[in-house]
């Protein structure tokens, strides 16, 4: 089963003379275990695309379909269930709330879900280890550094065993070192997990992170060609 499958998906601000396409006729499907780039410059519509993958933004023409789910049938609620049970979103600016720790930004999504709170507790203090933020589990954002932020961005996309992770920009912030680590963690969750990883960005060195690179341009995709995922990935391949 594919995890993510888009087709003839438009979003149109406006109507009439005033109406603008943000999105036109975008069709593509992602495995699971893919990790997809989707790449333009600002206002290119990548952001508007990865929302309605996301589920965030309804198309105005089109369907997308999550594993076996017709998004465009379901209701408000229903859709928040499926971002909470089904997606993961890693932000640009982190999204972290300053007055909690880095455990407690972790644990948000379960206690959203209904998890028990000590249970929360163990599952984000095992991921923040796994991430190499063991030392930092009671720090507040603001004592973290910009990469050990975005591992608790990524911790917290990933405390719910989503099928499909979506990263808005998410080495925009960081330095070259950094934004190495973050990609080949990114390679590392969609192999390793079986996750489908979907990236837009302006940035040019995630080209070698993606299996797939689409380029998007006044919101069409007009090129698709292969990523250097193979040769960086750490995992290995057959």
């Amino acid at each position: 089963m594919r995890a993510i499958t888009v087709h003839n998906v438009s979003k149109i601000y406006g109507k009439g003379h005033a109406a603008v396409k943000a999105v036109q006729d975008v069709t593509l499907a992602i495995e699971p275990g893919e990790i997809v780039l989707i790449m333009g410059p600002s206002g290119s519509g990548k952001t508007t695309l990865l929302s309605m993958i996301g589920t965030l933004l309804r198309p105005t023409e089109g369907s997308i379909v999550v594993g076996d789910l017709a998004t465009r049938s379901l209701n408000d609620n229903q859709l928040a269930d499926l971002r909470l049970e089904s997606i993961g979103f890693i932000f640009q600016s982190f999204n972290l709330l300053s007055a909690l720790t880095a455990k407690q930004n972790v644990m948000v999504p379960l206690i959203a879900g209904g998890a028990p709170k000590r249970e929360a507790g163990k599952r984000a203090e095992t991921l923040l280890t796994r991430l190499g933020l063991g030392e930092r589990i009671n720090s507040l954002p603001a004592d973290l550094s910009g990469g050990e932020k975005q591992r608790v961005a990524i911790a917290r996309a990933l405390i719910n065993e989503p099928k499909i992770i979506l990263a808005d920009e998410p080495t925009a912030n960081l330095d070259s070192e950094t934004g190495h680590e973050v990609a080949t963690l990114l390679c590392e969750i969609a192999c390793n997990e079986n996750r489908a990883v979907v990236i837009v960005s302006h940035d040019p060195r995630l080209r070698d992170v993606a299996k797939r690179i689409y380029t998007i341009e006044d919101g069409k995709l007009i090129k698709e060609e292969a990523g250097g995922h193979n040769k960086i990935c750490p995992v290995r391949h057959t």
